[in-house]
């Protein structure tokens, strides 16, 4: 006669993860990220300069039409910015551009890096009456290579 095995007796295996499986998978995971988090911060610094780029043609943009009303570039009488305040800075908050320096015939903008933008290789935009475009980063002007490298991504 065959009794029936109760269920109590009966081995059960539960599937699931080990230890060690967890410890791995949490490993590969923290390396993942320790090397695509870089990668992060340079793209998203990358779109602040964009965007500093920006701010610097539209402000030479809006000089421009100004000289063409009024036969010169505006200058300041009493060290206020002639810039308008919508052009004095960049939508994400990351640039202020100043007009620098600026005569009847002449003018340099620049975008100074604001907040966590100040530790960018980069440094600061400039851009003049001619279109020369340039860097500064702390205080040493960019080599060509840098200046193409910078303004052209």
């Amino acid at each position: 006669m065959n009794t029936p095995v109760s269920r109590t007796c009966r081995q059960v295996r539960v599937a699931g993860f080990t230890l060690i499986e967890m410890l791995i998978a949490a490993a590969i995971v923290a390396v993942m990220f320790a090397i695509s988090l870089p990668r992060y911060q340079e793209h998203v610094q990358r779109a602040h300069r964009v965007e500093a780029r920006t701010g610097l043609l539209q402000a030479a943009h809006w000089l421009e039409r100004v000289a063409t009303a009024q036969g010169t570039y505006p200058v300041s009488e009493d060290g206020a910015s002639v810039l308008p305040a919508a052009l004095r800075g960049v939508p994400g908050g990351r640039y202020a551009i100043a007009l620098e320096a600026s005569t009847p015939s002449a003018y340099t903008l620049v975008a100074e890096p604001q907040g966590a933008q100040s530790a960018d290789a980069c440094g600061r935009f400039t851009l003049d009456q001619t279109g020369a475009r340039g860097v500064v980063h702390a205080g040493v002007r960019g080599d060509t290579d840098q200046v193409a490298a910078c303004w052209g991504r």
